[in-house]
């Protein structure tokens, strides 16, 4: 089975526990991120909606940094240990069970929406821009990281990251749902926003637990981030 989504609600239970090798990956490449789209935006008061949150790593990040974030993901348990683990650090953060394509949402509720290892996982990507941008405030941003499709990609996410290494559960990822640059670009496009800057992520280096630490590369191929914005008058 191909972009097997159970895996998030399997493990919820221990989704903070630092005892499974694929979680804390995910939970390493929280800084990675969020050193460049820190760059990209001042999240200091800032509302802000985590789309495809799982069990909260980037929620907790954003809200330490002064955001009023909201989270949501179509897994219910790992929502659940979301909302638990916040309990436990006292951040106040809103988490709802629901997905990309249909977010239960005012128009104009968030002045950014961060979308990190998702995209590559929707059933409609069209659906879901289009309502990132319908929850958008004018102006607001647009925060992402995918992965690229092509060769490269495929070998490195799943014939060595899934198959080999086991840094990621077998059939994670279904390389059919990669998307190239150009493709989401026109899709953002399309759906009202103002693409901006793209950069690639990857491994940058090994911790003290020998797991990979990730940070900004200058190559594209495999993983990407980039922002866009929904335009305001000044954009007419």
């Amino acid at each position: 089975m191909r972009n097997d989504l159970t895996i998030y609600d399997k493990v919820a239970d221990r989704w903070w526990s630092d005892d499974i090798r694929w979680v804390r990956t995910l939970k390493n490449l929280v800084p990675g991120r969020l050193k460049w789209f820190d760059r990209q935006i001042d999240w200091q008061g800032k509302a802000v909606l985590d789309l495809g949150c799982a069990g909260g790593f980037m929620a907790e990040a954003l809200a330490e940094r002064g955001a009023h974030v909201t989270g949501i993901d179509p897994a219910a348990d790992a929502i659940d240990a979301a909302r638990a683990h916040a309990r436990t650090t006292g951040l106040r953060i809103g988490y709802d069970v629901g997905v990309g394509e249909a977010l239960p949402y005012d128009d104009s509720s968030f002045d950014a929406v961060v979308c990190v290892d998702v995209l590559e996982h929707v059933a409609d990507l069209t659906k879901v821009l289009s309502e990132v941008t319908r929850v958008l405030r004018p102006g607001g941003m647009f925060l992402f990281d995918t992965i690229n499709r092509n060769p490269l990609a495929r070998l490195a996410t799943i014939t060595i990251t899934e198959d080999l290494l086991r840094l990621l559960p077998r059939g994670t990822h279904d390389p059919t749902m990669f998307i190239k640059p150009r493709e989401l670009r026109t899709a953002m496009q399309g759906a009202g926003l103002v693409p901006g800057a793209v950069t690639g992520l990857g491994p940058r280096g090994i911790n003290r637990r020998f797991d990979l630490t990730f940070g900004r590369l200058p190559m594209t191929a495999i993983l990407y981030m980039g922002t866009a914005h929904k335009p305001n008058g000044a954009d007419a």
